[in-house]
């Protein structure tokens, strides 16, 4: 069995643990983008991803954000820990084949300073955007997972 079958196995037998990165810019925006792959395809989303067998957290946290932002030192900018969360898809990584995938998510915060930008940009983003808080609470193109984080900011 090659290893995305065996992965498509894992996704539908297990759920998956990652991290979201809430980047909120002086206190009144928030950095999404807009996703090229599932789940989630085509959704406004904050940056994340799962964390690998054997790696720690705050690994998980340093890999995603130099991956995603090209930011090499993203605990520089001192994550705070949102909490738990649970998000439930349709479809998974491998397309709409009948496997749904499962993560719990380990959300940090990571506040920035105005005029703050992300040094890159990985190809699982078309775009990335800072969005006024409201106006992402509001937009529909925001994925309702993301907008659950809003309240808390």
């Amino acid at each position: 069995m090659d290893e995305r079958s065996r992965f498509v196995e894992l996704v539908r037998d297990l759920p998956l643990i990652s991290v979201d990165l809430v980047l909120v810019r002086d206190g009144r925006e928030v950095l999404l983008g807009l996703r090229t792959n599932r789940p989630a395809q085509g959704c406004w989303f904050v940056p994340g991803g799962r964390i690998l067998k054997n790696e720690k957290r705050v690994d998980a946290l340093t890999r995603v954000a130099a991956r995603e932002l090209g930011i090499p030192d993203i605990h520089a900018l001192t994550p705070e820990f949102l909490g738990p969360f649970e998000h439930f898809y349709p479809d998974c990584f491998a397309g709409d084949i009948g496997v749904s995938t499962h993560y719990v998510v380990l959300a940090h915060r990571i506040n920035v300073p105005a005029g703050f930008e992300i040094p890159g940009q990985d190809d699982q983003h078309e775009a990335l955007r800072w969005w006024a808080l409201d106006a992402a609470a509001e937009s529909e193109s925001v994925h309702a997972y993301t907008r659950d984080y809003l309240p808390l900011l």
